[in-house]
């Protein structure tokens, strides 16, 4: 079994480069069963004009091409903020094993808040759920974000 390591710090530093670009900061750190980084990325659905170019989407899909499956078993996804339906339908399919994430969304999220995606009979599979982490610096920057664009 690996020692916990937190990848919180590289997803938020992934979420301020997002910002940087103009995009909403959240970023996303995939890692693998045995704990080595295999995705990191923000949002860049401005970038690649694509609303499904979320971080956790991104993140997804080059863990997967990596990988090179449509699974990922075993694997953990830290991400800044509660993903939204979307993402957490992504999660599922992708059979994520555990999902760490910063601040809540009562607004858009699709885990604790919303559709709650995960508690869905239909939904295949379910990760273990870890929430919170590093959820004020996670909101600080949204916050900060956002009041820069009013």
């Amino acid at each position: 079994m690996t020692e916990f390591k937190s990848h919180m710090p590289l997803a938020l530093a992934e979420a301020r480069a997002a910002a940087k670009r103009g995009e909403v900061p959240v970023g996303a750190v995939l890692t693998s069963a045995d704990g080595r980084i295999v995705a990191t990325t923000g949002n860049r659905m401005r970038e690649l004009s694509d609303p499904t170019a979320h971080a956790e989407i991104l993140a997804i899909r080059q863990a997967c091409a990596a990988a090179g499956s449509d699974r990922l078993p075993g694997h953990g996804l830290w991400v800044t903020l509660e993903p939204c339906p979307m993402c957490a339908a992504a999660i599922s399919a992708a059979r994520i094993a555990v999902l760490y994430y910063g601040a809540s969304d009562p607004r858009m999220g699709g885990v604790a808040h919303g559709a709650r995606v995960f508690d869905h009979p239909q939904c295949h599979h379910r990760p273990q759920i870890y929430d919170g982490i590093s959820a004020e610096a996670s909101r600080d920057l949204l916050k900060s974000f956002f009041e820069a664009r009013r």
